[in-house]
């Protein structure tokens, strides 16, 4: 299936959180530039978010082609806006090529920011799509190859055939403004991510004619605040602050205060 669709320049690689055959997914703390811990439980894989953070998707390219990636956060398209499926636009990858998705595409030229905030908050709830927010998610494709022309003893070489969709390429922009600040947390509520400000990340487009209409695979991470992964199961559960009253505290009795 042909789309029209985004593509992203070369980025440094780095160890991955959810390792695919083809692609490699991780959340990165855009204060720090390092990659939030990854969490395996029951099969799935979980990262701890606070409210207020900055994060990006970083994607790596394992494979010595292009790909394709349709990026999903919370259920929508980090594209497009479009309620997320794999049939939608994304970004594509070249061969061995990592980038770092930092936020909503609002143009060619900019995306508005990833953040972590309270669920009400997150950009799927405020657009009536609280359903799916919490995951994030990579449908990767391979390229279609064309076979190459045949040359004859005489004569040019016959052009090769133009791809029929168009792709865009991205590059990553450092953050040059701060997040909003996330609306405060209440005990247990779930977290999302926000729709923040905007910031330079300029693109063009490029060409990419998907080699199946299915997916070669597709990746997911989901996400959650420490307090709510605890309460899962998923990490153990902080000590309390205050200190536990004990029976026998002290050796001999000491003299009272005057």
């Amino acid at each position: 299936m042909l789309k029209r669709l985004l593509a992203l320049t070369l980025l440094a690689a780095s160890l991955p959180a959810q390792a695919g055959r083809l692609l490699d997914m991780e959340i990165v703390d855009r204060a720090t530039g390092q990659a939030l811990e990854t969490y395996r439980h029951r099969g799935q894989h979980w990262v701890a978010g606070h409210p207020g953070e900055r994060y990006a998707v970083r994607l790596v390219n394992r494979s010595g082609e292009r790909v394709l990636v349709v990026l999903s956060v919370d259920g929508v398209n980090a594209v497009s806006g479009e309620t997320a499926s794999p049939d939608q636009s994304g970004y594509v990858l070249d061969a061995w090529a990592s980038a770092e998705i930092a936020g909503w595409r609002k143009s060619l030229s900019d995306v508005a920011q990833f953040y972590f905030t309270a669920l009400p908050d997150s950009y799927a709830a405020r657009t009536g799509r609280p359903d799916h927010v919490g995951v994030i998610g990579a449908a990767v494709f391979r390229e279609k190859t064309r076979p190459r022309p045949v040359k004859p003893y005489l004569g040019r070489e016959a052009p090769a055939a133009g791809a029929e969709s168009r792709a865009a390429e991205a590059a990553d922009a450092s953050a040059t403004t701060p997040a909003p600040a996330a609306k405060a947390l209440r005990q247990a509520e779930r977290l999302g991510t926000g729709h923040g400000e905007r910031e330079h990340a300029p693109t063009r487009y490029t060409d990419f004619e998907r080699a199946t209409n299915s997916p070669a695979e597709v990746l997911s991470l989901r996400y959650d605040s420490r307090d709510n992964l605890a309460a899962r199961g998923i990490l153990p559960r902080p000590q309390p602050a205050w200190p536990e009253p004990r029976p026998f505290p002290g050796g001999f009795v000491p003299d009272p205060r005057s």
